[in-house]
Protein backbone atom coordinates (compact mmCIF):
# COMPACT_ATOMS: atom_id res chain seq x y z
CA UNK A 1 0.00 0.00 0.00
CA UNK A 2 1.86 3.15 -1.18
CA UNK A 3 1.81 6.07 1.20
CA UNK A 4 -0.48 8.88 0.14
CA UNK A 5 0.74 12.45 -0.06
CA UNK A 6 -1.21 13.15 3.12
CA UNK A 7 0.61 10.36 4.92
CA UNK A 8 3.97 11.66 3.73
CA UNK A 9 3.11 15.15 4.96
CA UNK A 10 1.99 13.65 8.24
CA UNK A 11 5.32 11.85 8.56
CA UNK A 12 7.14 15.14 8.12
CA UNK A 13 4.94 16.70 10.79
CA UNK A 14 5.64 13.86 13.21
CA UNK A 15 8.97 15.27 14.26
CA UNK A 16 8.13 18.95 13.90
CA UNK A 17 6.34 19.38 17.23
CA UNK A 18 7.86 16.94 19.71
CA UNK A 19 7.27 19.14 22.73
CA UNK A 20 3.62 19.58 21.80
CA UNK A 21 3.37 15.80 21.53
CA UNK A 22 3.98 15.28 25.21
CA UNK A 23 2.97 18.45 27.05
CA UNK A 24 -0.32 16.89 28.08
CA UNK A 25 0.90 13.30 28.31
CA UNK A 26 1.61 13.38 32.01
CA UNK A 27 -1.10 15.83 32.96
CA UNK A 28 -4.04 14.11 31.27
CA UNK A 29 -6.77 12.13 32.91
CA UNK A 30 -4.67 9.00 33.47
CA UNK A 31 -1.88 10.83 35.23
CA UNK A 32 -3.95 13.48 36.97
CA UNK A 33 -2.92 14.57 40.41
CA UNK A 34 0.84 14.60 39.84
CA UNK A 35 1.87 18.07 41.04
CA UNK A 36 5.35 17.61 42.44
CA UNK A 37 8.44 18.95 40.70
CA UNK A 38 10.30 16.54 38.36
CA UNK A 39 12.49 14.07 40.23
CA UNK A 40 15.71 12.43 39.18
CA UNK A 41 13.79 10.24 36.72
CA UNK A 42 12.44 13.26 34.85
CA UNK A 43 15.79 15.05 34.43
CA UNK A 44 18.42 14.40 31.78
CA UNK A 45 21.15 12.10 33.09
CA UNK A 46 24.68 13.43 33.35
CA UNK A 47 27.56 11.76 31.54
CA UNK A 48 28.34 9.86 34.72
CA UNK A 49 24.76 8.60 34.92
CA UNK A 50 23.60 10.91 37.70
CA UNK A 51 21.02 13.67 37.67
CA UNK A 52 21.62 17.17 36.40
CA UNK A 53 20.85 19.55 39.27
CA UNK A 54 17.93 21.90 38.55
CA UNK A 55 18.41 25.66 38.65
CA UNK A 56 18.36 27.15 42.10
CA UNK A 57 17.08 30.66 41.30
CA UNK A 58 13.62 31.45 42.67
CA UNK A 59 11.01 33.47 40.87
CA UNK A 60 9.21 36.12 42.94
CA UNK A 61 6.06 33.96 42.97
CA UNK A 62 7.77 30.69 43.91
CA UNK A 63 6.65 29.14 47.19
CA UNK A 64 9.12 28.63 49.97
CA UNK A 65 10.02 25.01 50.84
CA UNK A 66 7.65 25.11 53.83
CA UNK A 67 4.74 26.16 51.63
CA UNK A 68 5.42 23.60 48.91
CA UNK A 69 2.92 20.76 48.61
CA UNK A 70 4.59 17.49 49.60
CA UNK A 71 5.25 14.82 47.01
CA UNK A 72 3.05 11.74 47.29
CA UNK A 73 4.71 8.97 49.28
CA UNK A 74 4.98 5.98 46.97
CA UNK A 75 4.68 2.41 48.15
CA UNK A 76 4.52 -1.02 46.60
CA UNK A 77 4.36 -1.39 42.83
CA UNK A 78 4.52 2.34 41.93
CA UNK A 79 7.61 2.82 44.09
CA UNK A 80 9.35 -0.21 42.61
CA UNK A 81 8.43 0.88 39.10
CA UNK A 82 10.02 4.28 39.72
CA UNK A 83 13.16 2.79 41.31
CA UNK A 84 13.65 0.42 38.37
CA UNK A 85 12.95 3.22 35.87
CA UNK A 86 15.47 5.55 37.48
CA UNK A 87 18.09 2.78 37.45
CA UNK A 88 17.38 2.15 33.75
CA UNK A 89 17.91 5.81 32.90
CA UNK A 90 21.04 6.10 35.00
CA UNK A 91 22.69 2.97 33.57
CA UNK A 92 21.66 2.97 29.91
CA UNK A 93 20.54 6.42 28.76
CA UNK A 94 23.02 8.36 26.61
CA UNK A 95 23.03 11.97 27.75
CA UNK A 96 22.08 14.45 25.04
CA UNK A 97 21.20 11.80 22.44
CA UNK A 98 17.80 10.49 23.40
CA UNK A 99 19.24 7.01 22.83
CA UNK A 100 20.36 4.07 24.93
CA UNK A 101 23.73 2.37 25.02
CA UNK A 102 24.50 -0.49 22.68
CA UNK A 103 26.96 -0.75 19.77
CA UNK A 104 27.23 2.19 20.42
CA UNK A 105 23.44 2.57 20.55
CA UNK A 106 20.80 -0.03 21.27
CA UNK A 107 18.86 -1.86 18.61
CA UNK A 108 15.27 -0.76 18.07
CA UNK A 109 13.81 -3.76 19.93
CA UNK A 110 15.26 -2.75 23.32
CA UNK A 111 14.54 0.90 22.55
CA UNK A 112 10.90 0.09 21.82
CA UNK A 113 10.58 -1.61 25.19
CA UNK A 114 12.20 1.36 26.96
CA UNK A 115 9.66 3.59 25.21
CA UNK A 116 6.85 1.27 26.36
CA UNK A 117 8.25 1.44 29.89
CA UNK A 118 8.26 5.25 29.81
CA UNK A 119 4.71 5.47 28.48
CA UNK A 120 3.55 2.95 31.10
CA UNK A 121 5.22 5.02 33.81
CA UNK A 122 3.36 8.09 32.57
CA UNK A 123 0.07 6.20 32.93
CA UNK A 124 0.54 5.53 36.68
CA UNK A 125 -2.00 7.68 38.54
CA UNK A 126 -0.64 10.07 41.17
CA UNK A 127 2.98 9.13 40.53
CA UNK A 128 4.15 12.55 41.70
CA UNK A 129 6.81 12.72 38.97
CA UNK A 130 6.57 14.51 35.64
CA UNK A 131 7.55 12.28 32.74
CA UNK A 132 7.31 15.06 30.15
CA UNK A 133 11.05 15.36 29.60
CA UNK A 134 11.49 11.60 29.45
CA UNK A 135 8.74 11.17 26.88
CA UNK A 136 10.22 14.01 24.86
CA UNK A 137 13.63 12.33 24.99
CA UNK A 138 12.19 8.97 23.81
CA UNK A 139 10.62 10.66 20.79
CA UNK A 140 13.85 12.51 19.97
CA UNK A 141 15.74 9.21 20.13
CA UNK A 142 13.12 7.41 18.08
CA UNK A 143 13.67 9.86 15.25
CA UNK A 144 17.20 8.50 14.81
CA UNK A 145 15.78 5.11 13.78
CA UNK A 146 13.49 6.62 11.14
CA UNK A 147 14.33 5.63 7.57
CA UNK A 148 12.13 6.92 4.77
CA UNK A 149 13.37 4.57 2.04
CA UNK A 150 15.95 1.86 2.88
CA UNK A 151 17.60 3.06 -0.31
CA UNK A 152 21.22 3.18 0.81
CA UNK A 153 23.46 0.66 -0.98
CA UNK A 154 25.30 -0.42 2.21
CA UNK A 155 22.01 -1.44 3.82
CA UNK A 156 21.13 -4.20 1.36
CA UNK A 157 18.08 -5.04 -0.74
CA UNK A 158 14.61 -4.78 0.73
CA UNK A 159 11.11 -5.79 -0.27
CA UNK A 160 9.60 -2.62 1.21
CA UNK A 161 11.03 0.89 1.14
CA UNK A 162 8.12 2.62 2.87
CA UNK A 163 8.91 4.96 5.75
CA UNK A 164 9.31 3.12 9.05
CA UNK A 165 11.95 2.51 11.70
CA UNK A 166 15.14 0.54 11.08
CA UNK A 167 16.21 -2.22 13.43
CA UNK A 168 19.34 -0.19 14.23
CA UNK A 169 19.91 3.56 14.33
CA UNK A 170 19.54 4.80 10.76
CA UNK A 171 22.08 6.63 8.61
CA UNK A 172 24.04 8.79 9.16
CA UNK A 173 24.31 8.15 12.90
CA UNK A 174 24.10 4.37 12.64
CA UNK A 175 24.19 1.49 10.16
CA UNK A 176 20.46 1.36 9.46
CA UNK A 177 19.44 -1.89 7.82
CA UNK A 178 16.31 -4.02 7.90
CA UNK A 179 13.00 -2.84 9.28
CA UNK A 180 11.39 -5.41 11.57
CA UNK A 181 7.63 -5.46 11.48
CA UNK A 182 7.24 -6.53 15.10
CA UNK A 183 9.51 -3.73 16.33
CA UNK A 184 7.41 -1.25 14.39
CA UNK A 185 4.23 -2.78 15.82
CA UNK A 186 5.45 -2.11 19.37
CA UNK A 187 6.26 1.48 18.45
CA UNK A 188 2.91 2.07 16.79
CA UNK A 189 1.06 0.77 19.85
CA UNK A 190 2.99 3.17 22.09
CA UNK A 191 2.49 6.15 19.78
CA UNK A 192 -1.24 5.42 19.81
CA UNK A 193 -1.18 5.24 23.62
CA UNK A 194 0.61 8.57 23.76
CA UNK A 195 -1.92 10.07 21.38
CA UNK A 196 -4.68 9.01 23.78
CA UNK A 197 -2.87 10.93 26.52
CA UNK A 198 -1.97 14.07 24.59
CA UNK A 199 -4.20 14.19 21.49
CA UNK A 200 -1.22 15.42 19.47
CA UNK A 201 -1.91 14.96 15.71
CA UNK A 202 1.74 14.21 15.01
CA UNK A 203 1.65 11.16 17.28
CA UNK A 204 -1.39 9.83 15.45
CA UNK A 205 0.37 10.51 12.15
CA UNK A 206 3.33 8.45 13.33
CA UNK A 207 1.13 5.51 14.34
CA UNK A 208 -0.71 5.64 11.02
CA UNK A 209 2.57 5.71 9.10
CA UNK A 210 3.61 2.53 10.87
CA UNK A 211 0.20 1.00 10.15
CA UNK A 212 0.67 1.77 6.43
CA UNK A 213 4.01 -0.07 6.56
CA UNK A 214 2.39 -3.08 8.27
CA UNK A 215 -0.55 -3.26 5.89
CA UNK A 216 1.69 -2.97 2.83
CA UNK A 217 3.76 -5.89 4.14
CA UNK A 218 0.84 -8.35 3.98
CA UNK A 219 1.97 -11.44 2.08
CA UNK A 220 -0.97 -12.53 -0.08
CA UNK A 221 0.97 -14.26 -2.89
CA UNK A 222 -0.98 -17.45 -3.78
CA UNK A 223 2.24 -19.44 -4.23
CA UNK A 224 2.99 -19.17 -0.51
CA UNK A 225 2.06 -21.90 1.88
CA UNK A 226 -0.86 -20.51 3.89
CA UNK A 227 -0.95 -17.15 2.05
CA UNK A 228 -1.21 -14.05 4.17
CA UNK A 229 0.47 -12.76 7.30
CA UNK A 230 2.94 -10.01 8.07
CA UNK A 231 6.61 -10.90 7.50
CA UNK A 232 9.29 -10.76 10.15
CA UNK A 233 11.33 -8.12 8.31
CA UNK A 234 11.46 -6.27 5.01
CA UNK A 235 14.64 -8.04 3.93
CA UNK A 236 14.18 -9.50 0.45
CA UNK A 237 15.34 -12.94 1.61
CA UNK A 238 12.96 -13.03 4.58
CA UNK A 239 11.04 -16.32 4.58
CA UNK A 240 8.92 -15.99 7.72
CA UNK A 241 5.45 -14.75 8.50
CA UNK A 242 5.11 -14.61 12.27
CA UNK A 243 2.59 -14.46 15.06
CA UNK A 244 4.71 -11.72 16.64
CA UNK A 245 4.55 -9.51 13.56
CA UNK A 246 0.91 -10.17 12.67
CA UNK A 247 -0.97 -10.27 16.00
CA UNK A 248 0.40 -6.94 17.33
CA UNK A 249 -0.43 -5.40 13.92
CA UNK A 250 -4.02 -6.48 14.58
CA UNK A 251 -3.88 -4.76 17.98
CA UNK A 252 -2.55 -1.57 16.43
CA UNK A 253 -5.27 -1.75 13.77
CA UNK A 254 -7.96 -1.84 16.45
CA UNK A 255 -6.33 1.02 18.33
CA UNK A 256 -6.32 3.18 15.22
CA UNK A 257 -9.86 2.24 14.27
CA UNK A 258 -11.08 3.35 17.69
CA UNK A 259 -9.32 6.68 17.21
CA UNK A 260 -10.03 7.39 13.54
CA UNK A 261 -13.07 5.22 12.70
CA UNK A 262 -11.27 4.27 9.49
CA UNK A 263 -12.90 0.94 8.59
CA UNK A 264 -9.81 -0.30 6.71
CA UNK A 265 -7.93 -0.54 9.99
CA UNK A 266 -10.55 -2.77 11.58
CA UNK A 267 -10.82 -4.90 8.43
CA UNK A 268 -7.07 -5.43 8.44
CA UNK A 269 -7.09 -6.26 12.17
CA UNK A 270 -9.77 -8.92 11.71
CA UNK A 271 -7.97 -10.37 8.68
CA UNK A 272 -4.63 -10.51 10.51
CA UNK A 273 -6.15 -12.11 13.60
CA UNK A 274 -7.97 -14.77 11.56
CA UNK A 275 -4.83 -15.56 9.57
CA UNK A 276 -2.88 -16.31 12.74
CA UNK A 277 -5.70 -18.58 13.92
CA UNK A 278 -5.87 -20.42 10.60
CA UNK A 279 -2.14 -20.83 10.03
CA UNK A 280 -0.43 -20.92 13.43
CA UNK A 281 -2.97 -22.18 15.99
CA UNK A 282 -1.85 -25.57 17.34
CA UNK A 283 -3.98 -28.42 18.75
CA UNK A 284 -2.80 -27.37 22.21
CA UNK A 285 -4.74 -24.12 21.82
CA UNK A 286 -1.49 -22.12 21.65
CA UNK A 287 0.10 -20.26 18.76
CA UNK A 288 3.30 -21.34 17.02
CA UNK A 289 6.06 -18.92 16.13
CA UNK A 290 5.98 -18.65 12.34
CA UNK A 291 5.32 -20.31 9.00
CA UNK A 292 7.79 -20.37 6.09
CA UNK A 293 7.21 -19.91 2.38
CA UNK A 294 6.39 -23.60 1.92
CA UNK A 295 3.82 -23.56 4.69
CA UNK A 296 6.00 -25.40 7.21
CA UNK A 297 5.22 -24.22 10.74
CA UNK A 298 7.91 -23.56 13.33
CA UNK A 299 6.12 -24.81 16.43
CA UNK A 300 8.14 -23.11 19.16
CA UNK A 301 5.84 -21.57 21.77
CA UNK A 302 6.59 -18.17 23.27
CA UNK A 303 4.54 -16.37 25.89
CA UNK A 304 4.40 -13.06 24.03
CA UNK A 305 2.78 -14.69 20.99
CA UNK A 306 -0.04 -15.99 23.18
CA UNK A 307 -0.31 -12.59 24.85
CA UNK A 308 -0.62 -10.70 21.58
CA UNK A 309 -3.42 -12.97 20.37
CA UNK A 310 -5.17 -12.71 23.74
CA UNK A 311 -5.00 -8.92 23.49
CA UNK A 312 -6.08 -8.85 19.85
CA UNK A 313 -9.10 -11.01 20.63
CA UNK A 314 -10.04 -8.84 23.61
CA UNK A 315 -9.73 -5.63 21.62
CA UNK A 316 -11.72 -7.03 18.70
CA UNK A 317 -14.46 -8.13 21.07
CA UNK A 318 -14.68 -4.67 22.62
CA UNK A 319 -14.80 -3.05 19.19
CA UNK A 320 -17.16 -5.38 17.34
CA UNK A 321 -19.20 -6.90 20.15
CA UNK A 322 -18.65 -10.34 18.59
CA UNK A 323 -18.51 -12.80 21.53
CA UNK A 324 -16.45 -15.29 19.48
CA UNK A 325 -13.42 -13.04 19.87
CA UNK A 326 -13.78 -12.98 23.64
CA UNK A 327 -14.30 -16.74 23.83
CA UNK A 328 -11.19 -17.32 21.74
CA UNK A 329 -9.13 -14.96 23.90
CA UNK A 330 -10.30 -16.78 27.03
CA UNK A 331 -9.44 -20.15 25.50
CA UNK A 332 -5.95 -18.95 24.61
CA UNK A 333 -5.50 -17.53 28.11
CA UNK A 334 -6.54 -20.82 29.71
CA UNK A 335 -4.12 -22.80 27.54
CA UNK A 336 -1.32 -20.32 28.18
CA UNK A 337 -1.86 -20.29 31.94
CA UNK A 338 -1.59 -24.07 31.93
CA UNK A 339 1.51 -24.26 29.74
CA UNK A 340 3.55 -21.26 30.86
CA UNK A 341 4.59 -22.31 34.33
CA UNK A 342 6.82 -20.01 36.39
CA UNK A 343 9.79 -22.11 35.25
CA UNK A 344 8.93 -21.66 31.57
CA UNK A 345 8.35 -17.94 31.99
CA UNK A 346 11.65 -17.67 33.85
CA UNK A 347 13.49 -19.29 30.93
CA UNK A 348 12.36 -16.58 28.48
CA UNK A 349 13.85 -13.12 28.13
CA UNK A 350 11.87 -10.84 30.43
CA UNK A 351 10.29 -8.80 27.64
CA UNK A 352 8.32 -11.84 26.47
CA UNK A 353 6.49 -12.30 29.81
CA UNK A 354 6.00 -8.54 30.15
CA UNK A 355 4.07 -8.48 26.85
CA UNK A 356 2.19 -11.63 27.87
CA UNK A 357 1.21 -10.15 31.24
CA UNK A 358 0.08 -6.89 29.68
CA UNK A 359 -2.37 -8.65 27.40
CA UNK A 360 -3.50 -11.13 30.04
CA UNK A 361 -4.23 -8.29 32.45
CA UNK A 362 -6.15 -6.49 29.72
CA UNK A 363 -8.36 -9.54 29.16
CA UNK A 364 -8.83 -9.89 32.93
CA UNK A 365 -10.18 -6.34 33.06
CA UNK A 366 -12.97 -7.40 30.69
CA UNK A 367 -13.81 -10.84 32.08
CA UNK A 368 -13.13 -10.11 35.76
CA UNK A 369 -11.42 -13.48 36.03
CA UNK A 370 -8.12 -12.20 37.35
CA UNK A 371 -5.36 -14.81 37.35
CA UNK A 372 -3.07 -12.34 35.57
CA UNK A 373 -2.29 -9.89 38.38
CA UNK A 374 -1.31 -12.66 40.78
CA UNK A 375 1.01 -14.32 38.25
CA UNK A 376 2.57 -11.06 37.08
CA UNK A 377 3.07 -9.95 40.68
CA UNK A 378 4.77 -13.21 41.64
CA UNK A 379 7.04 -13.03 38.58
CA UNK A 380 8.23 -9.48 39.14
CA UNK A 381 8.53 -9.85 42.92
CA UNK A 382 10.76 -12.90 42.43
CA UNK A 383 12.95 -10.77 40.15
CA UNK A 384 13.02 -8.02 42.78
CA UNK A 385 14.08 -10.39 45.52
CA UNK A 386 16.50 -12.64 43.61
CA UNK A 387 17.70 -10.92 40.43
CA UNK A 388 18.16 -7.31 41.54
CA UNK A 389 21.65 -5.92 42.07
CA UNK A 390 22.62 -3.21 44.56
CA UNK A 391 22.31 -0.57 41.83
CA UNK A 392 18.71 -1.72 41.16
CA UNK A 393 19.56 -3.30 37.82
CA UNK A 394 18.13 -6.74 37.11
CA UNK A 395 19.92 -9.80 35.82
CA UNK A 396 18.66 -11.53 32.70
CA UNK A 397 19.82 -13.66 29.80
CA UNK A 398 22.37 -16.44 29.70
CA UNK A 399 24.81 -15.93 31.31
CA UNK A 400 22.80 -13.62 33.59
CA UNK A 401 23.81 -9.98 33.27
CA UNK A 402 22.13 -6.57 33.45
CA UNK A 403 20.72 -5.40 30.14
CA UNK A 404 18.34 -2.73 28.92
CA UNK A 405 15.76 -5.21 27.62
CA UNK A 406 15.43 -6.86 31.03
CA UNK A 407 15.29 -3.56 32.90
CA UNK A 408 12.61 -2.16 30.62
CA UNK A 409 10.51 -5.29 31.12
CA UNK A 410 10.67 -5.04 34.92
CA UNK A 411 9.68 -1.36 34.75
CA UNK A 412 6.76 -2.22 32.48
CA UNK A 413 5.39 -4.99 34.69
CA UNK A 414 5.50 -2.90 37.86
CA UNK A 415 4.00 0.06 35.99
CA UNK A 416 1.21 -2.06 34.51
CA UNK A 417 0.37 -3.43 37.94
CA UNK A 418 0.12 0.20 39.12
CA UNK A 419 -2.19 1.41 36.33
CA UNK A 420 -5.75 0.84 35.08
CA UNK A 421 -5.90 -1.68 32.26
CA UNK A 422 -7.74 0.90 30.15
CA UNK A 423 -4.37 2.64 29.71
CA UNK A 424 -2.65 -0.40 28.16
CA UNK A 425 -3.95 0.14 24.61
Amino acid sequence: MPLSLDHRRALALLWGSLLLCVLAATTGARAAGAQAAPSHAARPASSSGGAVAPGSAKSPRQKSPRQKSPSPTLHGNPKRALVAFQAMQKAYYVQGKGLYTGEPYSYLWPFSQALAATVSMAAIPHLGVSLTRELHARLVGLHDYLDSSNSGAPEGTFASTLPAFDGAVAHPLGPGGAKYYDDNDWLGIELARLYELSRSPSLLAGAETIMAFEMAGWQATPELGCPGGVPFSNESENSQRNTVSTAPAAELGVQLYRITHNASYLQFAEMAYEWVRQCLLQPSGLYADHVNRKGVVEQTLWSYNQGSMIGAGALLFQTTGNPAYLNQARQTAAAALSYFTPERLGSEIASFPSIYFRNLLYLDSITHEPPGPKIAQAYVDYAWGHLRLKNDLFLGGEPPEPQLLTQAAIVQIYALLSSPASSYF
